[in-house]
């Protein structure tokens, strides 16, 4: 029996996670990408996959599934990645206050411990006890190497699976299962998926005019590899982080902490910034992050975000060195109407999956196990 065919458009961890869970369904599959590699949001992360940082429920389960199929796959293909948790950092009362409230709402699920000052520096080295009181340790959370891991990814997957890859070659639209790249090439399938991340305007723009899209514009920094193979343990997080995600809302007590940021930290919530920190295989810290919501951006990095990100880590850290190696922005597509993907069929046998926020690498191997199972 002929096999089923599919195209997958973009080869990002969108695109990647698709055409995974398409071939375990038995497809035969391709991608194609316009760039010689990924190069787009799928890089230019921590490479952080965050757990703690969906709400109970379904968001949660999907960032745990896609974590165990990144560790089925890093340990398969050779890929680094590290379980090294993460923390989150207190340096006042009512951050403090906060982390306590999530605790007692996940410590019956979730692999979370508080901690003190002393406890704090046992789990991240780097701490800065001068201004910290306390901490939300959770051993869910890993990390890899998004540039290695993207780039390596393709060759395992054509490999594993009845996955081609095309490169460097732009679709130009899409029309009754048949994809046209360029003006004088076309490919054939039974379905098309469409995962272009912030590229809304190539294909199919009208279907993405009628949802509620923005596109996120996030400013990163990375050290060079720091000194005699130190290490910083657990990804590190400031108390800015507690408002930037879902999971955090069921502290009662972040009401009165928004109020104090508003207050006292106005210019961080008017770029949008959070601050956290982690470590990849090669030594680097990868420091960010800012958050600037708009259909077009300037292409130029604002030195007085870095600075003010740069200005915060180091009240919570204390590095052996905080010399910049690289310095970069990147873009994801983000709904603005509080739901976290769209799946949406503009034509029969054609999909676009979009919009997960920033959460690409924490939740799209389950998200897409999910909605090919519903096909």
């Amino acid at each position: 029996m002929e096999k089923r065919t599919a195209i997958v458009i973009g080869a990002g961890i969108v695109g990647l996670a698709t055409a995974r869970a398409l071939a375990l369904k038995g497809f035969s599959v391709k991608i194609i990408e316009r760039n010689d590699k990924a190069v787009g949001a799928s890089i230019r992360n921590f490479g952080m996959l965050w757990p703690i940082g969906q709400p109970d429920g379904e968001l949660y389960e999907r960032a745990l599934q896609t974590k165990s199929i990144w560790k089925t796959i890093c340990d398969k293909a050779g890929i680094w990645y590290d379980e090294v948790g993460s923390l989150h950092v207190a340096q006042e009362q009512d951050e403090l206050n906060v982390l306590g409230e999530v605790y007692e709402h996940f410590k019956n699920d979730r692999q979370v411990n508080m901690l003190n000052q002393i406890e704090v520096i046992k789990v991240c080295p780097v701490a800065n006890t001068k201004n910290i009181i306390g901490g939300l340790y959770c051993k869910e959370e890993m990390i890899i190497n998004p540039v290695q891991a993207i780039e390596a990814i393709p060759a395992y997957f054509e490999e594993k699976y009845d996955i081609d890859f095309i490169w460097g070659k732009c679709v130009s639209f899409v029309s009754d299962n048949e994809v046209y790249v360029g003006t004088n090439e076309s490919h054939e399938a039974d379905l098309v998926f469409i995962c272009s991340g912030t590229d809304f305007e190539t294909l199919y723009p009208e279907a993405f005019k009628s949802f509620q899209f923005t596109k996120c514009k996030l400013q990163m920094l990375r050290t060079i590899a720091q000194p005699n193979n130190w290490k910083m343990g657990a990804a590190l997080c400031g108390g800015l982080s507690l408002i930037h995600y879902k999971s955090f809302a069921v502290a009662g007590a972040l009401k009165d902490l928004k109020l104090r940021y508003q207050n006292e930290m106005s210019e961080y919530l008017d770029w949008g910034i959070h601050v956290m920190a982690c470590q990849n295989n090669i030594g680097q810290i990868t420091i960010g992050d800012s958050h600037e919501y708009a259909n077009t951006h300037t292409a130029f990095i604002n030195e007085k975000i870095n600075k003010l990100i740069i200005d915060y880590l180091s009240k919570i850290a204390n590095f052996p060195s905080l010399k910049i190696g690289e310095v970069w922005s990147g873009q994801y597509s983000k709904l603005t109407n509080a739901d976290t993907e769209i799946f949406y069929s503009p034509a029969p046998g054609v999909y676009i999956i979009n919009g997960l926020g920033g959460a690409g690498m924490t939740l799209s191997f389950g998200l897409a196990e999910e909605l090919i199972a519903t096909i």
